[in-house]
């Protein structure tokens, strides 16, 4: 058996107390391809669809500093749009569909940890304000 590089997943499974957007959707840059000049925008190998990425914060209040905010990549033909942000909230609630996610290790400093990488198919609002999973 060969494990897969990539792990499907559910939304509810990584963020059980959902997450919050605190970011615009922005497309992501080649960076080994682009100049200063010329941006080059990357695409997915997979799918061959632009890559675009949202950073979010998860709602779990015990979540570790270095993992309570992460960036998500969504991958589409053009700009996703987040859902409107709700009134008297100062960031946006929204959920994901069709995640992975692919595990790597972090090199920050003296202590590799291991961390994710999550991609996305599509953004949308929460289905239903009903109260979280417990994790």
């Amino acid at each position: 058996m060969a494990m897969p590089r990539k792990i499907k997943i559910e939304f509810g499974e990584v963020f059980p107390y959902g997450v919050f957007a605190v970011s615009e959707v922005t497309q992501v840059r080649d960076f080994e391809r682009s100049t200063r000049e010329r941006p080059v925008y990357a695409i997915d190998e997979e799918t061959g669809l632009s890559v675009w990425s949202v950073d979010v914060m998860d709602g779990d209040r015990d979540a570790r500093k270095a993992d309570r905010q992460v960036s998500i990549k969504i991958l589409a033909k053009q700009q996703p749009v987040l859902p409107p942000q709700p009134q008297g909230m100062p960031f946006t609630p929204v959920e994901f569909e069709g995640m992975t996610a692919t595990p790597y290790i972090a090199e920050n400093g003296n202590r590799p940890r291991l961390a994710w990488s999550f991609k996305a198919m599509a953004v949308r609002a929460p289905k239903s304000a009903q109260a979280p999973k417990a994790a």
